[in-house]
């Protein structure tokens, strides 16, 4: 069993190093109000008053996010485990204690003169960016006493549903026949079986799995509903015209942008529903692919990888790219920053966490011996690069938006793709091939289906609790939307509301078109490192270095890319669309 070694954050909870780290919290948290106190008192000396709220504001974030990222770790192999739930709960009381003071230091930053402070300041003018987008956020502030109540009840509301929520799907166990035998395993084994080679199998693991979700679906509803309200109410009061112009905003993204993605993806569904029945006729059905099918292979291919397997291959195939890369991946491996297998307790999916305190960071896998899980392993180490060469960044200049969050877990999938088809046996290279094109009908035409649905939730919402029943009836119809003829319409998969966690993130609504964003900006950028060959590899990396201090649209300026250009999303499409016409003609 490979599991991730925490120990460099904390021995245990009830360790003296996390007992005295919670008290240096408090500490930092009755310095920060002092401070903010003393700031607003009035607006002299304005420079000086910044650089020090800079500063404890870094102090105190990077603190925050050590103790409680340690918690979120642990809580994410062991959704039962209590100690780390009180201690969770205990630490956002304790940051409680400072929204009144950051909310009033939000307003005083809005009244200041920026542009001369900045001008007179190497710190302040390395936080320019993020200083002008806290004065701009002062349109959505709400009072200290609205902003305290708010930062109060997502405590029993938003975050209490989404604690339940995982409990629910981390005890969440399947009834299924095996060899004659009827046996309770855990969901994330479950939904594994989705690779599975043999196709009764992944019928019945699908039939299965979505007979098991009866039994807690009301609860599960009751949790997505209600948080799901508390964003409506929230991002009303602070003046939203919607959720999703709530998360344009703080995901410096413009709606521009967004139409002229999605008008791409709208036209180029035809392309993906032309791979799902070709595969569906190769496979032998004739109604579209039923979901349960969706990763079916489609080549006599039969390699399997163990996790050793997924290691060296892809130090193999990041050392070619980038040395940086390379041993970044080594040190994640050798230095057991990777929990691997897959276990009772432990949460579905697979997510990367910065550690910055340590410089490092943390992947979460459920493991399934498939080139899918090698590639979801490329993805979350794209992640850990991504962190690596940010890592010398202000704590401050780290919060990437989602869209560009994306771009390094992408782009290592795409090397590791590209590299694999290039040096496989035709039967291999097919598997992989059919992974790729998989992979991109994921992330473009499956988001797209639950970016309807996310809309459509919201939209539902606005006239009261969701049921189960409907939230299926949502899915249901935002997938025909989306896969149209490519999906056989007896087989969809109605409640995949229900175990995909970006649902329940109150602070992240429509956590689906950044992935296809990041997606399809890291073929932009594969394209031109083609194109330029070692000569992109620096310039990729100070990108992700500063993905965290631009504007989405400004970032991607600085390498040459417009992405208000529906040209751009198109030439990036036609990329997908070369490998979706090689895949039929090879299945043929």
């Amino acid at each position: 069993m490979h599991t991730w070694d925490l120990t460099p954050l904390y021995p245990s909870l009830d360790s003296e190093a996390f007992k005295n780290d919670t008290e240096k919290l408090k500490a930092l948290v009755a310095k920060m109000n002092t401070t903010v106190d003393e700031m607003t008192a009035n607006h002299e000396n304005e420079t000086a008053k910044l650089e020090n709220y800079i500063t404890l504001q870094q102090e105190l974030m990077l603190l925050s996010r050590t103790l409680g990222g340690y918690c979120h770790l642990l809580l994410s192999t062991n959704t039962a485990d209590d100690a780390a739930t009180k201690a969770e709960e205990v630490l956002q009381t304790i940051m409680n204690g400072c929204v009144s003071a950051r909310t009033r230091a939000t307003a005083w930053i809005a009244g200041c003169d920026l542009d001369t402070c900045i001008a007179a300041s190497t710190l302040l003018k390395e936080h320019e960016f993020i200083l002008k987008e806290e004065k701009d956020a002062m349109a959505h502030q709400l009072s200290e006493k609205e902003e305290l109540i708010i930062a109060s009840m997502k405590q029993t509301g938003s975050d209490a549903w989404a604690r339940l929520k995982n409990q629910m799907i981390g005890a969440h166990t399947v009834l299924m026949v095996q060899d004659g035998e009827t046996k309770e395993l855990p969901l994330t084994v479950v939904l594994n079986m989705a690779y599975h080679p043999d196709k009764a199998v992944r019928k019945a693991a699908y039939e299965a799995e979505i007979a098991s979700y009866k039994k807690d679906e009301n609860v599960i509803a009751a949790c997505l509903s209600g948080i799901k309200g508390e964003v409506l109410t929230t991002s009303a009061l602070r003046g939203y015209a919607s959720p999703l112009e709530m998360t344009l905003i703080n995901s410096r993204m413009d709606q521009e942008t967004l139409d002229a993605m999605l008008t791409a993806i709208r036209e180029y569904l035809p392309v993906f529903r032309k791979y799902l029945r070709a595969k569906a006729e190769k496979l032998g059905y004739t109604n579209g692919l039923p979901f349960y099918e969706m990763y079916a292979p489609v080549s006599e291919a039969s390699k399997t990888y163990t996790y050793e397997d997924a290691c060296d291959f892809l130090k193999k195939h990041f050392k070619a790219f980038d040395e940086d890369l390379y041993n970044m991946a080594c040190r994640a491996i050798e230095e057991n920053w990777i929990d691997v297998e897959s276990r009772p307790g432990k949460v579905g999916g697979a997510f990367c966490s910065g550690v910055p305190s340590l410089k490092q960071s943390r992947v979460l896998l459920n493991f399934s011996n498939s080139f899918k899980s090698v590639v979801t392993m490329a993805h979350e180490l794209g992640h850990a690069f991504h962190n690596e060469c940010a890592k010398e960044e202000s704590l401050l200049n780290l919060n990437s938006p989602m869209q560009l969050a994306e771009t390094a877990s992408t782009f290592n999938e795409t090397i590791v793709k590209k590299a694999a088809i290039a040096s496989m046996e035709k039967d291999e290279a097919l598997a992989v091939l059919e992974s790729e094109v998989s992979g991109c009908n994921q992330v473009i035409v499956d988001i797209y289906s639950r970016y309807l649905f996310e809309t459509a939730l919201f939209e539902s919402r606005k006239n009261g609790a969701v049921s189960a029943k409907e939230l299926c009836e949502m899915m249901d119809k935002a997938q025909e939307e989306s896969y149209g003829d490519g999906l056989d319409p007896e087989y969809r998969h109605p409640y995949m509301w229900t175990w995909k966690p970006h649902y329940y993130y109150a602070g992240r609504n429509f956590y689906n078109f950044p992935y296809a964003f990041g997606q399809l900006f890291a073929k932009g950028l594969y394209a031109k490192y083609l194109e330029q060959g070692k000569d992109f590899v620096p310039v990729y990396k100070k990108l992700l270095a500063t993905t965290g201090k631009m504007s989405i649209y400004d970032c991607c300026m600085s390498v040459g890319i417009n992405v208000r250009d529906v040209n751009f999303w198109r030439s990036s499409l036609d990329m997908i669309k070369e490998d979706v016409d090689l895949f039929c003609e090879l299945v043929k």
